[in-house]
């Protein structure tokens, strides 16, 4: 069977964008077993309240969620389970100082296939304050307003 070419995306993170500020992003490979393969190629996946946190020098990804594979037997796999993700080296070191150094953390934003390999973006991200979520949501109602009337002139329906 030839191997797919292109980029999937089985899950996203709606909510990283919003309660983080993205500050730099990654793609790492993840150790899964063959069901947990099988039940992402089948679309389900779920990102909400998934981390990535370093333990004995290597990162691992919690709180995401797989379904068991609905044909699976006695061999399925956890739903819940701790993945380990596979980056280089000097990526892993990059990304474990800077969490130690400034209130970073690591958060998922996509799982997707590569080419045909399950991937998973992470992004090295700051926690937003309520009133940084306010402004946020207050510059893109007013960028959104103003795409409207620059819509509105070019199509010559003066207000």
């Amino acid at each position: 069977m030839p191997r797919e070419k292109g980029r999937k995306v089985v899950a996203s993170n709606k909510k990283a964008r919003h309660d983080y500020s993205i500050l730099d992003t990654y793609e790492a490979g993840m150790a899964l077993t063959g069901t947990e393969v099988k039940s992402l190629r089948a679309g389900r996946a779920s990102l909400v309240d998934a981390f990535a946190q370093e333990r004995n020098g290597e990162l691992y990804l919690h709180g995401m969620h797989i379904p068991e594979y609905t044909q699976g037997t006695w061999t399925n796999h956890e739903p819940r389970r701790t993945r380990k993700l596979l980056l280089k080296r000097l990526e892993i070191d990059r990304l474990i100082g800077k969490t130690r150094e400034g209130g970073l953390t690591m958060v998922p934003l996509q799982v997707y296939f590569s080419d045909g390999w399950a991937k998973v973006e992470i992004a090295l991200a700051k926690g937003k304050k309520s009133y940084d979520k306010r402004q946020d949501l207050a510059k893109r109602d007013a960028d959104r307003e103003i795409a409207r009337i620059a819509g509105r002139r070019g199509k010559g329906m003066d207000d």
